[in-house]
């Protein structure tokens, strides 16, 4: 039997509970939205999305996986010169879910040593009430997100770009990809949300 997926652009109360001290988003009136990107840096979509946001003058938040980053040192430097924030997403993209507290830690450390930014996003949303509480103890700020595009699903570029425009607020915390899975729907939804934002005289700033 077909069970058809839910894609829910806001999370749902009852999760935000669970990490009281989590950032989710940004609490102001003013007309400001965060863009933030997971999984990179890589070749070509991530340069195309320095591209766009360099076009409409906006900032944003890269949560680079540490081996990309190893991998793609010329383009992590590019985010860093760019004036956009680079923060810890793991050194693997692990899930929290499936490992130890203490494997876990180790993995963020070793992104940390790269990054040197105490913003730390859990791979997938996953993380455990053991995890989330010794990283806060060790100083890491937890950012998770108000307004999520769904561009790594099998869904059209037009929802994709909707579940943005429709969603965001003053504030919001906006989760895209730049990975491989992402890479048509973020193409399409960054450029038409850069956009109508813009045009409502929205800027674009970074954690």
């Amino acid at each position: 039997m077909n069970v058809k997926k839910i894609f829910l652009p806001q999370p749902k109360s009852i999760v935000k509970r669970l990490f009281p001290k989590a950032l989710w988003q940004v609490n102001t009136t003013n007309k400001s939205l965060y863009l933030t990107f997971d999984d990179g840096p890589i070749p070509d979509l991530t340069e195309w999305i320095l591209d766009e946001l360099k076009a409409y003058n906006a900032k944003a938040t890269f949560f680079c996986v540490g081996a990309n980053i190893l991998k793609n040192p010329v383009i992590f430097e590019r985010i860093i010169n760019e004036g956009h924030t680079v923060a810890n997403h793991t050194m693997n993209h692990i899930k929290g879910f499936k490992n130890s507290t203490s494997y876990y830690l180790k993995e963020v450390e070793a992104c940390d040593r790269l990054v040197k930014n105490n913003f730390f996003r859990p791979p997938y949303g996953q993380l455990k009430p053991l995890q989330y509480r010794a990283l806060h103890k060790l100083g890491y700020k937890i950012v998770f997100w108000d307004v999520i595009s769904y561009d790594y699903e099998k869904i059209t570029h037009l929802q994709c770009a909707q579940n943005v425009i429709k969603n965001a607020k003053p504030g919001s915390i906006i989760l895209f990809h730049d990975n491989i899975k992402a890479y048509s729907n973020v193409k399409y939804a960054l450029r038409k949300s850069l956009k109508h934002f813009s045009q409502l005289g929205y800027s674009f700033k970074k954690l």
